[in-house]
């Protein structure tokens, strides 16, 4: 077919040049061989690609007409196959089991040591005598970390100590001087039972004599006598009366005396219980058990009131654990913790949730975040649990800002693993 297209092609025609002709010779008639002849030679002059020998195309396979029997990979790898069949079984069954293992416990990253850190600082100035602590160094409480020269402070208490016995001794004279005076008291209350007598008996006697004077029986001299000694009597009453009545004025005034003295002795007892404190300040303590952390002081150095000596970090310890706020939903304060300690890496410590903080980090910060302003893209808010550990290790150095990593059991039922383990 490709022959004859050609040849139609190149037909020449009543007006091709002689030499054209003469190339091919004479022509003969359209439907003559020696034309088709003539046209391939010329072809084959005109382009030489056409001389290359086309090459057969392939035959193509025809397919069977019945299906041969084919083998499968059971049967030709029975035991690659039986090798991978338990692979993923394994797989597909540790996978489960490690799902279901890691669903009963809640971990985090987000975990340091905390503690009341605090510093210790003398209450009143002077010169550090003695240091007899070191860095880093394990204290009991009581024990002590700094002495301050205290002979200012001992004469200070001997002073106020002398005030005290003056202020006691001035109140026993008082107490001397009230019981003179009650004794006058006494005296003056018998001089006015007295003077009470006697004008009860010139009393009997005026009215005696007036008597027998106004029946004859009696002088007026008489009469005018004794109604005298009644005046007298009555005069002599008023004055014991009077003197009696100002000793107890005096007692009272002792009285005053005494409460003030009294007084005295509470003010010079109250600056002789702070000498005494300010003798006692001169020697720093530890409160309560702990570590000596960041030691300043020096023997010789002048310590100003509040200047700190050295940062206490007492043994009291916990974890704060910042969990993401969706895995709080199964937690519980007394669940058990495991912590893994950074720094000990093989060791492991026992714990529980103590408490957990009711509301996230950034709402106690110093600046909290105000979502009620601006666009607002929500994050995963971490808010503070709080674990104490069951059995903090002695023999090592735990203190603020060491990295844990707690594991909190949320589901205290035993999961697969576990009940797989107990009948192992």
């Amino acid at each position: 077919m490709f022959e004859d297209n050609v040849l139609e092609r190149d037909e020449p025609t009543l007006e091709e040049p002689e030499s054209r002709q003469s190339v091919l010779g004479p022509l003969h008639e359209p439907n003559g061989e020696s034309w088709k002849e003539q046209a391939r030679v010329l072809l084959r002059q005109e382009s030489p690609a056409a001389e290359q020998p086309v090459s057969p195309e392939p035959e193509r396979r025809q397919p069977p007409t019945g299906k041969q029997p084919r083998s499968s990979v059971l049967r030709r790898r029975p035991i690659v196959s039986a090798i991978g069949a338990v692979l993923l079984a394994s797989a597909l069954g540790g996978g489960y089991l490690y799902v279901d293992h890691a669903g009963h416990f809640q971990s985090t990253d987000d975990a340091f040591i905390a503690a009341r850190q605090s510093s210790l600082a003398p209450k009143v100035s002077g010169y550090l005598t003695a240091v007899p602590v070191t860095d880093n160094q394990h204290v009991a409480g009581g024990d002590v970390v700094a002495r301050i020269d205290d002979r200012d402070y001992r004469i200070a208490l001997e002073q106020a100590e002398a005030q005290v016995a003056a202020a006691r001794a001035s109140i026993e004279n008082i107490d001397a001087q009230l019981d003179v005076q009650r004794a006058q008291i006494s005296a003056n209350q018998a001089q006015v039972d007295q003077a009470q007598a006697a004008l009860v008996f010139a009393e009997q006697q005026a009215a005696r004599y007036e008597h027998l004077e106004q029946t004859g029986y009696g002088t007026v001299q008489n009469a005018q006598q004794y109604t005298s000694q009644l005046h007298q009597q009555q005069a002599a009453l008023a004055s014991a009366q009077a003197t009696f009545k100002l000793a107890q004025r005096q007692l009272e005034s002792l009285k005053a005396q005494r409460n003030s003295a009294v007084a005295s002795l509470a003010q010079a007892e109250a600056q002789r219980d702070q000498a005494k404190l300010n003798l006692s300040y001169t020697t720093v303590t530890a409160a309560q058990p702990g570590r000596v952390v960041n030691l300043g002081a020096a023997v010789g150095q002048f310590a100003q009131p509040g200047t700190n000596l050295t940062m206490f970090v007492p043994d009291q310890i916990w974890v704060t654990a910042n969990f993401k706020e969706i895995q709080l939903d199964r937690m519980r304060p007394g669940e058990p913790v495991t912590l893994k300690i950074d720094a000990y890496p093989g060791r492991v410590i026992r714990g529980h949730v103590d408490s957990v903080q009711p509301g996230s980090g950034t709402a106690f910060s110093l600046l909290p975040a105000q979502n009620a302003t601006g666009n607002y893209v929500k994050i995963v808010q971490r808010v503070p649990v709080k674990i104490v550990m069951d059995d903090p290790p002695t023999d090592v150095a735990l203190g603020p800002g060491m990295s844990v990593v707690p594991t909190v059991r949320v589901d205290v039922t035993p999961s697969v693993v576990e009940r797989l383990r107990r009948y192992l």
